[in-house]
């Protein structure tokens, strides 16, 4: 298996085929016996066209956190976005919540500070009007969390200017979320480019939401982190 991921060298780029691995995503939250994923994306022309997950600690149902766990999720371009029990050997569609008011949704960060800044986090919750505390987890468990309804926003906010986010990290997830009803951008509300390498190189954060939300959450985002309106 080592030898099989130190292969791993492909630059990436604008054109090919290719795929985008992470063994162990949220290594931080396998250490600690919580949330982690092994996240698989094919990514054609600069465009992911597919995204699986496994998420072994994730409750299959997140309104009973002693219950069942372990999820494999599934989205294929055009076609929709799936969850599958590890018990199962059948795929069930899913799709994001549509709440009425902000102030019924809930958000998903980072459980390191040094991940996301929760500090503007919660100012951009307050200036939305969500009153519920994040959801915090490791890995791309948030974006399946947000993709079968149990969160409504997922906000990564730089904490270093000159971080480059990794495609490995987001693509599988970003697909998820998208086939579910949602839409995935960086804080300015550019949609994420795969096709720079391996990199994002040309975006700065994540923001996910439900469509029908999405731009109410930029606006925020753009308030709360450029309050002169310097971009």
């Amino acid at each position: 298996l080592i030898e099989t991921i130190d292969r791993g060298t492909y630059g990436g780029g604008a054109t090919g085929r290719m795929w985008a691995l992470d063994p162990i995503d949220g290594t931080k939250g396998f250490l600690r016996g919580e949330q982690f994923a092994v996240c698989l994306a094919l990514i054609v022309d600069g465009q992911v066209q597919l995204g699986v997950m496994g998420c072994p600690n994730l409750p299959v149902d997140a309104k009973d956190q002693d219950g069942e766990k372990g999820c494999l999720f599934i989205a294929v371009k055009g076609q929709g976005a799936f969850q599958r029990n590890f018990s199962s050997t059948t795929e069930t569609p899913i799709s994001m919540s549509m709440i009425q008011s902000l102030s019924e949704a809930s958000f998903c960060e980072s459980v390191e500070s040094g991940h996301s800044n929760q500090s503007d986090s919660a100012k951009i919750a307050q200036l939305l009007g969500i009153v519920r505390p994040p959801v915090r987890m490791d890995s791309q468990c948030k974006y399946c969390s947000l993709a079968r309804g149990d969160a409504e926003v997922y906000l990564r906010l730089p904490v270093d200017a000159a971080y480059e986010e990794k495609i490995w990290d987001h693509a599988s997830g970003s697909l998820l979320v998208s086939e579910a009803g949602g839409i995935v951008s960086d804080i300015h509300g550019n949609p994420l480019d795969f096709s720079k390498g391996r990199t994002l190189k040309v975006n700065s954060g994540v923001v996910a939401a439900h469509a029908m939300i999405h731009g109410r959450v930029v606006d925020a985002v753009q308030k709360i982190l450029f309050p002169e309106g310097k971009l």
